[in-house]
């Protein structure tokens, strides 16, 4: 089958209400709505980018939905697979504003969403298998037993057939019974994809080691082709079986928004690998997407169209 996406993802989107006001969220006067979800982060940073970007999930029949579709069909990102389920709600989630480049208090109600209720039932083999690559995260695999199922199996799938799969751990603890099943549960997973995209915080969780170094070994050891470890505004570490290097971080001078960087991030990882770009290179360009990202209020804001990139990346 000839690929006619480059990319497909799978995962959970919601409406995320955002403090205009900074300071504790039992304090915020008012909020704006957007739309966000780790996984359609990247779907519509890539479709920016020129990408053809399919994506899979369930929603309510709700206006909760109805916001998420219109705002991702403006984006031309392609949501046929995309289930209305009228006996569940779609999830939605309130965001702090916070100051000086701090994470804001993020607080989800998700519990029994539409996303939860995905399964392999909404794994279309020949809809997957036209896509060049799946793009998957730690989050969905968190929401339920079926949802855990299903983003295995598409990895499985896709990797067998020769497509390439990144793999980003984005925790979610609160999700987990435990840090440790959370760990082996993603530790496992993450050796199923070609590409691994762990932040430095979250390879010392999950694997107990403290460098890129070691960190980007362990799931190397572990059937990972190639790991990237997100150092913050360090830049970042790339590992892989013919090299290892790092590539500096882009100076931000006012951070405003951290939710979504390693997002962003992947956008450049994911389109710079699929265009043939050097690791150097692609991480450049993860490097100053990610950068874009934390200037602006909300997940999908500052992620910049093709004619925006800097000339070279």
């Amino acid at each position: 089958m000839n690929p006619t996406l480059d990319v497909i993802t799978v995962g959970e989107t919601m409406v995320s209400f955002a403090a205009d006001q900074p300071g504790p969220l039992s304090e915020a006067a008012s909020f704006t709505a957007i739309v966000g979800g780790a996984e359609t982060n990247v779907a519509v940073g890539l479709a920016r980018l020129g990408l053809r970007v399919a994506w899979v999930s369930r929603l309510g029949s709700d206006s909760f939905a109805q916001r998420i579709r219109a705002t991702l069909a403006a984006e031309a990102v392609d949501c046929r697979a995309v289930v209305e389920d009228p006996t569940r709600p779609t999830g939605f989630m309130l965001k702090s504003r916070a100051l000086a480049g701090a994470d804001p208090v993020v607080e989800y109600f998700r519990r029994g969403s539409a996303a939860s209720a995905l399964s392999l039932a909404d794994f279309d083999a020949r809809l997957f298998l036209s896509a060049r690559h799946l793009h998957v995260t730690g989050i969905t695999p968190a929401l339920s037993p079926s949802c855990a199922e299903l983003v295995e199996h598409a990895m499985k799938t896709m990797r067998a057939a020769g497509r390439t799969v990144s793999f980003d751990p984005n925790l979610r603890p609160r999700l987990w019974p435990s840090r440790e099943v959370m760990a082996t549960h993603l530790n496992r997973l993450a050796g199923l994809a070609d590409w691994v995209l762990p932040g430095i915080a979250e390879g010392r969780t999950l694997t107990g080691l403290d460098t890129p170094e070691t960190i980007a070994a362990f799931y190397r050891e572990r059937g990972a082709a190639a790991v990237v470890v997100k150092l913050g505004a360090e830049g970042s570490y790339w590992c892989d079986a013919d090299g290892e290097g790092r590539v500096s971080g882009v100076r931000v001078e006012h951070v405003i928004d951290t939710v979504g960087a390693g997002d962003a991030f992947a956008v450049g990882v994911i389109s710079g690998r699929l265009e043939g770009l050097s690791w150097p290179a692609t991480l450049a360009r993860a490097n100053w997407i990610g950068a874009q990202a934390i200037q602006v209020v909300g997940d999908i804001e500052g992620l910049p169209r093709r004619a925006a990139l800097p000339a070279g990346l």
